[in-house]
């Protein structure tokens, strides 16, 4: 009796499950580097905390750092999808609403705090610089895409190009601004900046970007 042929182990994973292990490493990574730093922090001590050898932490990024990127780009499509729904005429500075937050924290699956303490990081270590702002510079293509889609434009128009760009600058300035204010954790720090505040900051660096430059 011969035994039966086909693929045996393990079946592969699905693109929704690798999507799920990629966003576990993240947040494990990030609580690593907020606890103890990133160059104090391993691939291994990321993978053990996940319950991955490093072998697939290394599988999945190509360099700890890059390990934070689905907590960055997680938004970009939430972003992206509430850009297509905005109605014709209603103020920029609306687009970043409680449903909004919401829906943000809910694609990263991080507290306020963690991320701000991440954003923090960006300050003081390059790589993660580095990811923060590529990830910004993918966005803004997406944002052009769904800001054309909205006004019946072609994805090339320079309509919503430009437009993508204030809106991209604008969310980094204010999402690095509160961050940067949200301290509260040694000698000398300010207090600590609340998520009420984080949105009026986002309203206000929005209403910014639609007065334009005069």
């Amino acid at each position: 009796m011969t035994a039966p042929s086909g693929r045996t182990g393990r079946p592969p994973l699905t693109e929704t499950r690798k999507a799920e292990i990629r966003l576990e490493i993240a947040r494990a990574a990030v609580e690593l580097f907020v606890a103890q730093g990133v160059a104090a922090t391993t691939g291994e001590q990321i993978g053990q905390a996940v319950g991955v050898s490093a072998r697939t932490v290394w599988r999945y990024f190509p360099s700890k750092e890059a390990c934070v990127r689905p907590l960055f780009s997680a938004g970009i499509d939430v972003i992206a999808a509430r850009l297509r729904e905005w109605r014709p005429g209603r103020p920029l500075a609306e687009l970043f609403d409680p449903a909004l937050a919401t829906g943000l924290l809910a694609a990263t699956g991080s507290d306020s705090a963690t991320g701000t303490a991440l954003v923090r990081l960006t300050r003081t270590e390059p790589g993660l610089r580095a990811i923060w702002l590529q990830t910004y510079d993918e966005a803004e293509p997406a944002f052009a895409r769904a800001l054309a889609d909205r006004a019946g434009l072609p994805p090339d128009d320079l309509r919503p190009m430009i437009q993508a760009a204030m809106l991209n600058a604008a969310l980094r300035a204010a999402v690095e601004r509160s961050a940067w204010r949200a301290r509260g954790s040694g000698p000398g720090d300010e207090p600590g900046v609340g998520e009420d505040e984080v949105v009026e900051t986002l309203r206000a660096a929005l209403a910014i970007a639609e007065d334009g430059v005069s």
